[in-house]
């Protein structure tokens, strides 16, 4: 039998991962992971679930409602992607990391499948979260959604609440090339008779979900139209959308028999963190100087993380900054400020973008700073030449965040 580590190498190498090489491992269909739940005996149908779908703000809203419900006394899975240090951070309960041992035994158990098959990357992580939701026994697990919604490998489960926390121009060449077009393919999670959450009211996107609810008889709750202020542990002023979304969506459950106190809903909300390990998001690792890293990587997460470093004092900004190829990158440099230092790098993945193009991309919208064959090499410059009352920012993609936090 593999090692932990071993086994996580081969299902990394082995087949297909959107987060490694992009649109080639997307799959048109949901053949294979239903043939894989067939084959496991449906686990997903022996626990409750909600189904969180969206551009920005699903996973951190998935973890405030994860820490709503286990403040509230319930054993809570949850199911998020990409992971930022270890594979294990997709697959949790009650905060806790599903053990190594249960990941080697998944894969010894199934790999004949898995390889006779051409399970993805995806598929089987989903298939290998269902099951250990389904063995431990778990009162409801909250399901991110990997990309999209309507073709997404998370998209057999019937949950008791849907959740649509945005949409912006993302993944453009899956999902759409306008925000109708990718809404259609969110509001695929939207089911018969199940009530659907969604985060915030668009011009262009609500008439879609209104259409595709009332369509399947589901009652639509906005979430944006809370008359509330709700703090939570989480940094960030863009936080606020989110935690009303994950307030509406607890508010939701109690009506479906959940027990859920106003106190449950507010210390759910403080300690984020501590219940579910949620890592990446406005997260400051260094007081001096201030080094504050966020995952954000497409124009409208950007777009929030941007202004909130206009609120941040300073004397100097340092920006390290990296993505992934497949980002329009002409809608989204525009957006950062030109009296920074910039530290351009490419994260270490496949898809990394090159950090000469980068470089040259971002020289043409009046970006100044230096190129560097590693994030590792980016940062540390930006620390040794960044005083104690400068501001060092690390952004552009997740990859790019998650090589800062691995020790």
């Amino acid at each position: 039998m593999f090692t932990y580590s071993q086994t996580v190498d081969w299902m990394f190498q082995q087949l297909p991962m959107y987060q490694r090489v992009g649109v080639d491992a997307f799959k048109k269909d949901l053949f294979n992971i239903i043939k894989l739940s067939e084959h496991l005996e449906n686990p997903h149908e022996n626990f409750k679930t909600v189904h969180v779908a969206g551009t920005n703000g699903k996973g951190s809203t998935s973890h405030m409602l994860a820490s709503i419900l286990q403040e509230a006394g319930y054993k809570v899975g949850l199911y998020t992607s990409p992971h930022l240090i270890d594979f294990r951070e997709r697959i949790k309960i009650n905060g806790n990391e599903i053990p190594e041992d249960e990941v080697v035994t998944f894969i010894h158990a199934n790999k004949e499948y898995l390889e006779k098959n051409n399970l993805s990357f995806f598929e089987m992580t989903v298939g290998m979260a269902f099951s250990y939701f389904s063995n431990e026994k778990v009162d409801i697990a909250v399901i991110e959604v990997g990309l999209g919604g309507r073709l997404d490998s998370t998209n057999i489960i019937r949950p008791l609440l849907s959740v649509i926390t945005n949409i912006g121009l993302d993944h453009t060449n899956m999902l759409g090339n306008t925000l109708a077009e990718i809404a259609a393919e969110k509001a695929g999670i939207i089911k018969s008779n199940t009530p659907v959450v969604i985060g915030e009211f668009q011009e262009e996107t609500f008439p879609v979900f209104k259409r595709t609810a009332e369509s399947h008889s589901a009652k639509i709750l906005l979430a944006s139209s809370q008359d509330i202020v709700l703090k939570t542990d989480l940094k960030g002023d863009y936080q606020n959308k989110n935690s009303k979304t994950a307030y509406t969506a607890a508010k939701e459950l109690k009506l479906l028999g959940f027990t859920i106190s106003s106190k449950n809903v507010t210390q759910g909300l403080l300690s984020v963190v501590f219940n579910t390990g949620l890592q990446g998001r406005w997260q400051q690792i260094m007081d001096s100087p201030k080094v504050i890293c966020d995952t954000a990587h497409n124009k409208e997460g950007l777009n929030y993380v941007i202004t909130q470093l206009e609120r941040e004092s300073y004397k100097k900004l340092h920006i390290v900054l990296g993505f992934v190829s497949d980002k329009k990158l002409e809608d989204i440099l525009s957006l950062f400020p030109i009296d920074a230092d910039y530290y351009f790098c490419k994260p270490d993945i496949p898809r990394g973008l090159d950090e000469d193009v980068l470089h040259k991309e971002a020289s043409a919208v009046g970006l100044r700073g230096e190129k560097f064959k590693s994030v590792k090499h980016a940062y540390q410059a930006a620390l040794s030449r960044a005083i104690n009352k400068d501001l060092i920012f690390i952004g552009g993609s997740t990859f790019v965040v998650a090589e800062i936090l691995t020790p």
